[in-house]
């Protein structure tokens, strides 16, 4: 993967605001320098009609994108109406195919997002290895995980269990609907071609976690998980602690805990409960700690080398 790939493809709404979308937007002759450059662009999509056809306001004109361009799919299927209709109201990438005039004379841009996705896929989404860290926005949310655009629409699914260390019980809890992220290539798989993405890897070591706390400290965190032998307090994505069991306390609020201990060998934490209240809230940005130049990782250790358990990604 190189830096000017992942720049030049990225996830849908990443280009709304750039000064070289505009240009190319905001004039006919801008959109017809457009198609002589193979530029890929992005505008909002506005309607539907029952034809499954998408109109996108470009400024300058509208633009057509035809069912049958609306998105990459395998060989032989054809595009899901819901694939269609749910982009209305939200940015569309595209390439410009042609500008054509309706029965009363009046020009519009025909449009296809499929050829957009199909040079991203041919140009980007072919290169990526396993442990290569991308730009990724959640599409939308599951149980079982969340689906994320990495790349001119196309999708990728992020497992629960891959999203972070501490446990959720749902992907809602971590992200919203539109939410840029960073992710990790986890796998490929060959026959099909579907990616699969982690995130947990970006957010930090057990150390380098630990290291905003100490002992003797009265932070705030988020109840996961109650058990009958204590119940788990998130205090980063990738840090929880254990305190004692207490009645009337439930999963999602937030709570304010005194550090009892910290046990770096053992990789625990002992907390006491001061307080909780039924307030949940998702940050409107995570904390990575990964530089943003890096481009790829090898093998991840969460675990302190002092700690017998060993836990970590490798990515071949």
């Amino acid at each position: 993967m190189t830096e000017i790939s992942q720049k030049k493809y990225l996830p849908e709404g990443s280009l709304l605001g750039s000064i070289t979308n505009f240009e190319y937007l905001s004039s006919q002759r801008g959109l017809e320098r457009a198609i002589s450059d193979g530029a890929i662009l992005e505008a909002i999509a506005t309607s539907c009609d029952l034809a499954r056809d998408l109109t996108v306001d470009l400024g300058c004109m509208r633009g057509i994108i035809r069912r049958n361009d609306a998105a990459v799919v395998q060989g032989g299927e054809t595009v899901k109406d819901i694939a269609i209709i749910s982009r209305v109201g939200k940015a569309v990438c595209f390439k410009v195919l042609a500008i054509c005039e309706d029965e009363s004379g009046k020009p519009y841009a025909l449009l296809s997002r499929k050829s957009a996705q199909e040079e991203c896929m041919r140009s980007f989404i072919s290169e990526l290895m396993p442990g290569d860290i991308i730009d990724a926005r959640v599409t939308h949310l599951e149980h079982f995980g969340a689906f994320v655009d990495i790349g001119c629409g196309i999708p990728s699914l992020l497992s629960i269990d891959c999203i972070s260390v501490s446990r959720i019980s749902h992907p809602r809890d971590r992200f919203y609907v539109g939410m840029p992220i960073r992710a990790v290539i986890r796998s490929i798989d060959e026959e099909s071609g579907r990616i699969f993405v982690s995130h947990k890897e970006l957010l930090g070591t057990w150390e380098e976690n630990i290291e905003k706390f100490s002992i003797g400290q009265t932070v705030m965190g988020y109840v996961r998980s109650v058990e009958e032998y204590g119940i788990f307090i998130e205090l980063t994505p990738n840090l929880a602690g254990l305190a004692e069991y207490h009645e009337g306390i439930k999963v999602g609020e937030s709570a304010a805990v005194y550090i009892k201990n910290i046990i770096p060998e053992r990789m625990k934490i002992k907390l006491v409960i001061i307080d909780t209240a039924k307030i949940r809230e998702v940050p409107d940005k995570l904390e990575y700690f990964v530089p943003d130049e890096l481009e790829h990782i090898d093998l991840w250790r969460y675990s302190p080398k002092a700690n017998q358990r060993v836990i970590e990604s490798r990515f071949c």
